[in-house]
């Protein structure tokens, strides 16, 4: 279902049009966090530490492609609020084209270097095997991963924030039935919980897919409409790719921080592995209210509607903080029975560094949240070298400061890195923001 945003209550707006999208992020940290909890007590502590190595590779990759299909989501935005209706499927068909080409692409190289990748984060020899076997297995889902964000992104762009998250909802709980089914019934160990992810991204491609041509004609490209405008494809590189180097150098930053964690050894993997997962919880409702303001602020630049963009930004903040304030008081609550949800039963060492993780973090979270607003309200408005700059300033200086303290002072050491990195880029984006503002003032 269309919705423009460009008049309204924004409060309204903001609220609906985000939970969504929200919903959305923590089913999808659910295909993650089911591998790992059902690998961690249906095999073992080292399939859980297989698996969590895995993750932060498999998401530099996948977030590549969902940087690119938030690049394209903005574009699509901003045609859809001008009233551009021809702009927006040249736009939606040249991407579509280019975007499954490179994803084939990209998911084939990704096989040949995933044994290279792995030694690169200096994977334990004890897990090695496991990990390559599930991480191939991921890649070649990568089509579909590419897909879904493609089609979520489309959606989101004509104000439709629901259909995506209800096909992802059903296909969390399918991935869900099928770790079980694959691990406890065949020998596939964590290539069965892989295997599982893959089908059920493929189902929620298969569902927006059968939705977009029977009820949204917008969307949906007929034989005879496909059509691949080079200079369309020029404008949505140089704008998507921003977006996509943006994602990208984020997960980029967090491998290489689990690269100085890996070498300290199983427990720590597990531990901080256990940590963040929840913490990706927390980054699931943020991430979600930025994605809807890139959408709100798209239309609205669309539509020249510039006194609307600082409301939708405030708004934004205020429904992060709110939010920030209940998660953390429940973090900083009961941290080991969290914690106890990956972690074994015994394994001391493993649950002491999740602990600390999660005591230490809640209370920079305010940083964090400005940040991924700010970062949002920028892509919305076409600003996406500033989010590219500001996200790969922030990593540079987490991952010095990871690969410099972490050896020294272990788990405080990653903390240290990431709250440094999130103050910094708070900084800087608060202070081009005040500065856009004023600019947009002087204009009108």
């Amino acid at each position: 279902m269309e919705h423009n945003m460009t008049e309204g209550n924004i409060t309204k707006q903001m609220i609906s049009f985000s939970m969504p999208i929200i919903m959305g992020n923590i089913f999808q940290q659910l295909y993650n966090t089911a591998d790992a909890v059902i690998v961690g007590h249906m095999i073992g502590s080292d399939a859980f530490a297989a698996v969590s190595v895995a993750n932060p590779i498999m998401s530099v990759v996948l977030f590549f492609m969902v940087g690119l299909s938030m690049g394209v989501g903005v574009l699509l935005a901003q045609r859809y609020g001008a009233g551009d209706e021809e702009g927006f499927r040249t736009e939606l068909s040249t991407a579509l084209i280019a975007g499954v080409l490179f994803a084939a692409v990209t998911a084939a190289l990704c096989i040949g270097c995933s044994g290279l990748m792995l030694r690169a984060v200096q994977t334990p020899a004890e897990i090695m095997e496991d990990t390559n076997a599930y991480l191939k297995v991921i890649f070649v889902g990568m089509f579909f991963s590419f897909l879904y964000n493609f089609y979520a992104a489309a959606l989101r762009a004509i104000g439709d924030s629901r259909t995506a998250f209800l096909y992802l909802m059903l296909s969390s709980v399918v991935n869900v039935v099928l770790d079980m089914v694959l691990i406890r019934f065949t020998p596939l160990g964590v290539v069965g919980a892989a295997l599982a992810t893959v089908l059920s991204q493929a189902l929620s491609v298969a569902l927006c897919v059968v939705y977009i041509y029977r009820r949204i004609p917008m969307l949906a490209l007929r034989k005879g409409e496909f059509v691949f405008e080079k200079r369309v494809l020029k404008d949505t590189v140089v704008f998507s790719w921003a977006a996509a180097l943006q994602q990208t150098f984020l997960y980029f930053g967090r491998l290489l921080v689990q690269g100085t964690i890996n070498a300290r050894g199983t427990d720590m993997i597990t531990g901080y592995n256990a940590a963040i997962r929840l913490e990706a919880f927390i980054m699931a409702f943020i991430d979600g209210t930025s994605a809807a303001l890139s959408s709100f602020a798209g239309q609205n630049k669309g539509a020249g509607q510039y006194g609307r963009l600082k409301a939708g930004l405030w708004r934004t903040l205020q429904m992060n903080f709110a939010f920030l304030l209940a998660a953390g008081a429940l973090m900083l609550g009961v941290p080991r029975l969290l914690i106890g949800l990956y972690v074994e039963a015994g394994n001391e060492a493993a649950m002491a560094i999740g602990v600390t993780y999660l005591t230490v973090m809640p209370v920079f979270y305010f940083f964090c949240t400005g940040m991924s607003a700010l970062q949002g309200f920028f892509r919305g408005v076409g600003k996406v070298k500033i989010t590219m700059i500001a996200t790969f300033s922030q990593i540079i200086i987490r991952c010095v400061l990871a690969v410099l303290l972490v050896p020294r002072y272990g788990i405080y050491g990653v903390c240290i890195s990431v709250i440094t990195g999130w103050v910094l880029m708070f900084a800087l984006d608060g202070t081009l923001c005040i500065r856009y503002f004023r600019r947009e003032a002087a204009k009108n």
